[in-house]
């Protein structure tokens, strides 16, 4: 009878002996590896649930030995499936649709180019808007309407690599299940292009890439220059069509800026003619009048002046007296001449002959005829000056007159116009508002009509040196085999487990016989 009869075989004693004696390391303990434990029929387990933790517990002592018998035992499977999964790699490389991608470099400045001093767009300042302008830009390089435009452009919906008439089994049962309708093929290109589509922006620069995959290079090449001139299309388009809506809202607004115009304008007419406060070159009529009347009494007070000077100056003369009149004074210089000549005459002849000889007489005569009309001829120049002075004088009586007459309505003018001027200053700024707002709409007009987008292709698309879809041949059946090989050494493990797990132990099945 042996020390070990009555310890059950599971214990720890047991495990530990056993892996004393065990011959080879990692081999399963048999009874027979251990000649001085007497064989005993195996006490029967408790209950199954003991049963399952020993084998559990057993299983977990495999060694790399029982790995390496698994791995032989499936080498042919791997084999196999590395054979197959290489076969698979190159049939796939030969036999599935390849795609050419062509890249094209773009540069969108945030900036529009400067045409108009204030322009109807403000220019990002600061880095963070301007990124976010950039990547709004960008934003729009794969929209919908950029992609419509390539799809229109190059008619896409008849090109069997965007737009397969005969969908495959699935495309029909998922069709079938929908309800079958047709749906736009515009849409359905639209789902394969942007699928083939990218664009990245570079975080260093406002330098974008615009990458695109198509079956040849021509077409991939051609969609590239597309999406780029939709891009640009795009980018004026949404520029102009903001400047026709500020153009339509300030059009709208100057209706209602006109009409304002004209109301305060009304008033200022309606205002002046209810005070009759008539107006030339921006001045009242009475204003001008009262200048005027001023500038003639200062020269009618000049004349009366002169006047005065003139009579005096007769007066003052007597006999001697002179007269501005050219044709007066000829004939004044005229009559003292000839009286002169008379007096020598008659003062020669009265010293030769007497008072009675009838030269002299004569003389005498001659001479009062020629003095009575040098007095008559002074007196019509005195009467002409006295008329004159009191001409003048008259003249400026009215002009005084006339003066005080005004100055009152140009007071009372004045305090009307106080509320004038300011119907006026109204009218004055609802009148500079609506021409800014005027000259503003024709500009934005014409802004319209200007493509200012800074956006510049700086490397076009060109052939690529290899496809991009599918990877070299060669390096999906290396693929195909790695694949391949781990499937098989998978599945080999997997069934050693099982069967570890599943088959009793011989050293079990030994102690139940």
């Amino acid at each position: 009878m042996s020390v070990l009869s009555d310890v059950p075989k599971g214990s720890p004693v047991v495990r530990t002996l056993t892996r004393d004696h065990a011959k080879p390391l990692g081999r399963k303990i048999k009874d027979r590896d251990l000649p001085h434990v007497e064989r005993q029929m195996p006490i029967p387990m408790a209950t199954d649930s003991s049963t399952a933790i020993d084998k559990v517990g057993e299983f977990l002592e495999f060694d790399f030995r029982k790995m390496s018998d698994w791995l032989r035992a499936g080498m042919k499977g791997t084999v196999v499936l590395a054979l197959v999964g290489g076969l698979a790699g190159g049939a796939y490389g030969l036999l599935s649709k390849r795609l050419y991608t062509v890249g094209t470099d773009i540069l969108i400045n945030p900036s529009n180019l400067q045409v108009v001093a204030n322009d109807l767009y403000a220019a990002p300042t600061q880095g963070e808007n301007q990124v976010l302008a950039v990547r709004s830009k960008l934003r729009v390089l794969t929209s919908r309407n950029v992609l419509l435009h390539v799809v229109d452009e190059l008619g896409l919906t008849r090109d069997r690599e965007f737009n397969d008439p005969s969908p495959g089994l699935l495309s029909s049962l998922i069709g079938s299940r929908s309800g079958g309708a047709a749906s736009d093929p515009r849409t359905a290109v639209l789902e394969v292009l942007g699928k083939r589509i990218v664009a990245k922006a570079d975080e260093t620069s406002f330098v974008a890439t615009l990458s695109v995959s198509a079956e040849t290079v021509d077409k991939a090449i051609r969609i590239s220059q597309s999406v780029v001139t939709g891009f640009q299309d795009e980018l004026a388009k949404a520029e102009s069509d903001g400047a026709a809506r500020a153009a339509r809202a300030i059009d709208d607004r100057l209706d209602q800026l006109k009409q304002e115009v004209q109301a305060a304008e009304a008033k200022v007419e309606s205002y002046r003619r209810t005070h009759n406060l008539a107006s030339s070159q921006g001045q009242l009529v009475s204003s001008q009048s009262m200048t005027q009347v001023n500038s003639e009494m200062i020269t009618a007070q000049s004349r009366v002046i002169a006047a005065q000077a003139a009579y005096d100056a007769v007066l003052a003369a007597g006999s001697n007296a002179t007269t501005q009149d050219p044709v007066a004074s000829a004939s004044l210089a005229a009559l003292r001449t000839r009286a002169s000549g008379l007096q020598q005459e008659l003062d020669g002849l009265s010293m030769t002959y007497g008072p009675r000889y009838p030269r002299l007489a004569q003389l005498r005569a001659e001479l009062d005829a020629a003095n009575g009309q040098i007095k008559t001829e002074l007196s019509r120049i005195l009467a002409k000056a006295r008329s004159s002075l009191e001409e003048a004088k008259a003249s400026f009586k009215a002009l005084d007159t006339k003066m005080k007459d005004m100055t009152g309505t140009v007071f009372t003018d004045n305090e009307v116009q106080v509320a004038l001027r300011e119907l006026e200053r109204d009218a004055a700024s609802k009148t500079a508002v609506y021409e800014s707002f005027l000259a503003r709409a024709h500009q934005i007009a014409e802004r319209e009509q200007i493509d200012t987008t800074n956006v510049r292709v700086i490397s076009t698309a060109v052939p690529p040196q290899s496809r991009s879809w599918p990877p070299r041949t060669s390096l999906l059946i290396v693929v195909g085999v790695v694949l391949g090989l781990a499937a098989g050494l998978f599945l080999a493990l997997a069934r050693g487990m099982l069967r570890e797990l599943r088959d009793p132990q011989p050293a079990v099945a030994e102690q139940r016989a």
